[in-house]
């Protein structure tokens, strides 16, 4: 039994699989899209979760400071380590750096 094609045939038979290998691609693409668009909420919703639990026990370790009136060092303690951490972190955000590209051999300054 032999199979005779005629070249449209063959044409059609190569443009039929190239259009399907080119359907895979893209949606291998839009679901790699939406894996990481997935991936990017769930890092930013745990993200939030952390910082409203940090900050919860903060503010309930200075509440409970406050309310049983200790001593004025160990108040001033509480209320400033928590601001020096945020203040360190606002810096370190807010600092715009440069970075100077790579020159070249023969670049003068």
């Amino acid at each position: 039994m032999t199979i005779e094609l005629t070249p449209t045939q063959i044409l059609i038979g190569v443009g039929v699989v190239l259009v399907l290998f080119l359907v895979w691609r893209a949606s291998a693409r839009r679901r790699r899209a939406a894996a990481d668009a997935a991936r990017v909420s769930a890092r930013l919703l745990s993200l939030t979760g952390r910082v409203l639990v940090q900050a919860g026990f903060i503010v309930g370790v200075q509440w409970v400071v406050i309310t049983q009136q200790v001593s004025t060092t160990f108040l001033l303690v509480v209320l400033s380590v928590p601001a020096l951490f945020a203040a360190h972190t606002l810096t370190k955000a807010l600092t715009v750096t440069t970075v100077d590209s790579p020159r070249n051999k023969g670049e003068r300054r």
